[in-house]
């Protein structure tokens, strides 16, 4: 693998950047793998990556229909954070956070870790008792969290709307100081350049559209659009198309895609440099390293598999903006797009063994995928390694939906994104 570091920059810059290298290969797919996954986001390169380096399975194929980091990974908006209420949620995304905390310096790539903290807003009496009780059981958890004031949001916030009249009037509300943002291109070129550096075959352009069974019902070949590939296992870690895969396969998954919009502004001079999230409107902005604003809100409220969202939430959204941050009113915005999200009942993720044999699950993350791209890598390779969840994955299985053990963080934690 091409070793980055400041001289070579330097050096480079001098030689009028002739002398990079292809970051990853081009390979044809090979007749067979031992491990075929399906999707080349960033938790299907995460598996690759950790299946590699943690056991030694390096005959893989990571297959993807369009191009790496072309989905949800490049879809979102860049938030890294662990403020979850249950014991099993906080562990899972807090390993995550430790994980990108030393992502960079693993993968010899920059991926622009900004530990710039997060916001939530409490708008009343009732958000205040729900924040108290929210951070309590984060401490308890192990997870950083605390309480802060009216008067702390305002000095962190001057652009917010903090005067009585204000329509969403600021009560308080608590900071987790290890969130903060990544940048989303750069944790997928960085998984990809290593896990080609670990002979992984990175196969762009080539989507499932089918899977093979044999007589005793497994799963042992995928059909795609470059020909048959046969496996030992599959892994799904496709997101918002999870469902589209389980029907190949032959079974449901309780999951309901929809789109999660996301809008950038004109680059702006600094003025919010931590993340805010709004428990009355559900919106989250942050800024970006170049500038723009990153703003972001619910989902919207019908399925579907479109990545441009619709104006009611767009409107909403936006609105909300303007109306807490009076002085951001009238910036422009540049773009506005929409992944895929795969939102399961209880709103946390499916990790492990499908009902099929040989299929492996990576999906249900919904709007927390993202952030949790290094763990929910790292689960999947040890369950396809040793053909057993991983400690931190017992909770997440699909017979939580048998057996009625959900993890409701939609109700616990008031996710917006």
């Amino acid at each position: 693998m091409q070793g980055y570091s400041g001289w070579k920059v330097f050096k480079e810059g001098l030689r009028r950047q002739m002398g990079w290298r292809q970051a990853w290969r081009d390979p044809v797919p090979q007749e067979s793998y031992d491990v075929v996954i399906v999707g080349g986001g960033g938790h299907g390169l995460a598996t690759a990556y950790y299946l590699a380096k943690n056991y030694g399975i390096r005959n893989v194929a990571v297959l993807e229909k369009g191009w790496i980091g072309g989905g949800n990974t490049g879809r979102n908006t860049t938030v890294v954070r662990s403020n979850y209420y249950y014991p099993a949620s906080a562990a899972l995304y807090d390993h995550s956070v430790k994980l990108y905390e030393g992502l960079a310096t693993e993968l010899n790539y920059n991926v622009m870790f900004s530990q710039r903290g997060m916001i939530t807003l409490a708008h009343s009496r009732h958000d205040l008792e729900a924040a108290t009780r929210w951070v309590g059981a984060m401490q308890l958890n192990g997870v950083d969290s605390e309480m802060i004031s009216r008067e702390e949001i305002a000095r962190r916030v001057p652009a917010l709307d903090m005067s009585p009249a204000a329509r969403y009037p600021v009560w308080g509300g608590f900071m987790q100081k290890r969130a903060g943002t990544a940048r989303h291109d750069a944790v997928a070129w960085g998984y990809a350049r290593a896990v080609d550096s670990l002979g992984v075959d990175i196969i762009q352009n080539c989507e499932v559209t089918g899977m093979v069974r044999d007589a005793s019902g497994q799963v042992v070949a995928v059909d795609t659009s470059r020909g048959r590939i046969r496996a030992g296992k599959v892994a799904m870690t496709v997101a918002g198309h999870s469902t589209v895969l389980a029907d190949m396969a032959g079974f449901r998954l309780p999951i309901t895609s929809y789109a999660l919009q996301a809008f950038v502004s004109e680059p702006l001079k600094p003025v919010i440099d931590t993340v805010i999230l709004s428990l009355a409107t559900g919106v989250y902005i942050s800024q970006s390293d170049k500038g723009g604003l990153v703003v972001g809100g619910s989902l919207d409220l019908y399925p579907s598999y479109a990545q441009r969202g619709n104006l009611p939430t767009m409107r909403n959204v936006l609105g909300a903006v303007a109306e807490q941050y009076p002085s951001l009113g009238r910036v422009r915005f540049l773009r506005q797009w929409a992944g895929i999200v795969d939102i399961c009942p209880d709103s946390s993720p499916i990790i492990g063994q499908s009902p099929v044999p040989g299929l492996y699950l990576n999906c249900g993350w919904g709007t927390g995928g993202f952030k949790a791209i290094p763990v929910g890598g790292t689960l999947l390779a040890h369950h396809l390694a040793t053909d057993e969840p991983h400690e931190l994955a017992r909770s997440f299985s699909l017979e939580r939906f048998t057996t009625g053990a959900l993890i409701d963080e939609a109700a616990a934690s008031g996710i917006a994104h």
